[in-house]
Formats: structure tokens, sequence, C-alpha cells
């Protein structure tokens, strides 16, 4: 089985290229994609070294499975692409979570609503992941009236730019910033840009992603969504009114 990463020398692509090694996935063939400039450097993947790809060589190659993680606007325009070759996409980024023809999956929660023609197939956000996992069997036992939730997300959920940007205020050195203000022993209750609404896009995805997953509108969600100063890790205070 051929497998493309897409987006593979970015924060989240190396950990997809980790858990595909430590989990031992059947591929056959690793196709690691990123920006032109890194065409032609080497990964290591099982010991062997593998070659940056651009975008079209990739489709060229046909891979049974696209792994996507190199942002919407890349998704957008080569996601289809992909898909029209007859590789199955799955997309890390907030692109198709929310399109109509495209499902939302997370495997332990609603796996059952694929089928063979879904070609793209979208992620949702990581912090409403963990939530319906543990949601999905409750409300199919005592259905779900209403969810506050409130997150608490590491810098390594915004990427490389927003390590880097905590570890130099830690370190009491300039440098670029993924943050408007300092995160470094602060809290930013400001995750993505705020909607007409008064509630943050992240926020937002939380209320939206949950309905679409769970396949009911009728779940009332809030949600206070905060950056972290922590690296590696999302924790969540979700409180649960049932009928």
């Amino acid at each position: 089985m051929k497998v493309a990463v897409v987006g593979a020398t970015g924060l989240v692509g190396t950990v997809m290229l980790k858990v595909l090694e430590e989990r031992n996935f059947p591929l056959t063939e690793l196709i690691p994609v990123a920006s032109e400039k890194s065409v032609g450097k080497l990964i290591k993947f099982k010991g062997k070294e593998y070659p940056i790809v651009s975008m079209d060589t990739a489709i060229s190659l046909r891979p049974e499975i696209a792994l996507f993680s190199a942002g919407g606007s890349t998704s957008t325009v080569d996601a289809p692409r992909f898909a029209e070759v007859g590789t199955t996409v799955i997309d890390n980024s907030s692109a198709w979570r929310m399109d109509p023809t495209k499902k939302l999956v997370v495997p332990e929660v609603n796996a059952h609503v694929l089928t063979k023609e879904d070609k793209i197939i979208a992620n949702p956000n990581c912090s409403t992941i963990q939530m319906v996992v543990a949601l999905q069997p409750l409300h199919e036992k005592y259905k779900i009236k209403r969810v506050i939730v409130s997150t608490y997300q590491s810098v390594t959920g915004t990427g490389v730019k927003a390590v880097d940007q905590l570890m130099n205020e830690r370190k009491g050195i300039d440098g670029p910033k993924a943050y408007p203000y300092e995160i470094d022993l602060n809290v930013l209750p400001h995750i993505d840009v705020f909607t007409d609404n008064g509630y943050t896009k992240e926020e937002m995805k939380m209320v939206k992603e949950t309905n679409k997953i769970m396949g009911d509108d009728s779940i009332r969600v809030t949600a206070t969504t905060v950056r972290i100063p922590v690296m590696g890790g999302h924790s969540e205070s979700v409180n649960v009114e049932f009928e």
C-alpha cells in the first residue's frame, strides 16, 4: 500500500510518520510530500531514507491513501486532485469539515458513515475529537441536552512557530511571534480569530463539529478555548446535562 504524507516536514506531519512507524502500518511505499523548498531532502522512516517529493509527483504515483496536514488552502486545492486519481484523502485541516458533501469522522464514534465512495474524509479539530469519544456512549444511553466545555490547549496545536515562541520567551530571547501576546507564564483565551457572535473560530468549531459528528443538531454546545504554555497535550473540563 502506497501512503503519501502531505506536510511531512511539519510538526503534525512528523508525528503522523512516527505513529505510522509505531503502529507498524502496512505500507509498502512511503511518499513524503512538502513544499518545493524541501523537495529532494531525505527523511527517515523505519530505518530507511525517503526523498521528499512535490505535490505533482505524489499525485502521479497514485497512492492508496494520502494523509494531509499542510493547511486549509493546500487541502482545498490538492485534496481533490488526489481524489481524482483514486486516492483516499484523510485531511487534518478545517477545509472540508463543514462541507455537507464530506464526512467528518472520528472512527470510534461514526466510522459507520463511511463508504467506498468517500475519497475526501475530514478529520475534526483536536479538542472536538477527544470530547466526542467520551460523549457518544453517554449520548446513546442518556441523551445529551447540553455541553459546556473549557479547553486548555498546548502551543503545539499552533505549530513550530508557537513552540519556538514559548521556548524563546523562557530563555529571554526575542524572536518571531505566533501569538499577539507572550505565552510563557500566561494563558490566552483567544484561539484563532473572533467571530461576529463573540466566540472564536476555535470555539465555533467545537460547537458545529460536535453536532455533525454525533449526528444531532439538538445538542447545545458552548465552548471556551484557551491556549496554555505547555507542549504536547490538550485537556478539557466538560459539563454535560442529560434529558
